[in-house]
């Protein structure tokens, strides 16, 4: 498996995973408006114009297939983490998450997880940080991690 930095060929593939991950494990927890949220969120020019922007995106490749992706907001925010449904549980996104961490550029990490999503966030060495809230329709809990428990938690 190879870790790089997302290519704009990929963002149908990128933009498919995130939004079959979504249908499959959140969505059903959500509003019609959260789900047109996420939706918009997802597509291929969000997710060019985000590419274009500050944003740091990596996927994780197999045998020339994209199974995985990771977006990192303004060095500091984990704004998207989504693996192929099918794909899940295999240590993608623990890949996935310890590259991205190289390139942080504060000490503290954040991510807003859907809650379906926080028990892999504490895996990852991720502690809820605040208030479940609500953006848009999305509901998520707000998490963080420190870096050098972060370098600890996915090298284990």
């Amino acid at each position: 498996m190879i870790i790089r930095k997302m290519e704009e060929k990929e963002l149908k593939a990128v933009s498919a995973i995130c939004m079959d991950s979504f249908l499959q494990s959140v969505a059903g927890t959500l509003s019609d408006e959260g789900i047109s949220t996420f939706s918009n969120i997802s597509e291929c020019n969000a997710f060019l114009d985000r590419m274009k922007g500050d944003n740091l995106m990596l996927v994780a490749e197999d045998e020339g297939k994209v199974v995985g992706v990771i977006e990192l907001k303004e060095g500091r925010h984990v704004a998207m983490l989504f693996i192929r449904p099918e794909c899940q549980k295999s240590g993608i996104g623990r890949k996935l998450l310890s590259s991205v961490l190289n390139h942080v550029k504060v000490e503290t990490v954040t991510v807003s997880a859907s809650l379906s999503s926080v028990p892999a966030y504490e895996k990852y060495g991720f502690e809820c940080s605040g208030e479940v809230g609500e953006s848009a329709g999305l509901v998520y809990q707000p998490m963080e991690i420190k870096l050098n428990k972060a370098m600890h938690a996915t090298s284990a």
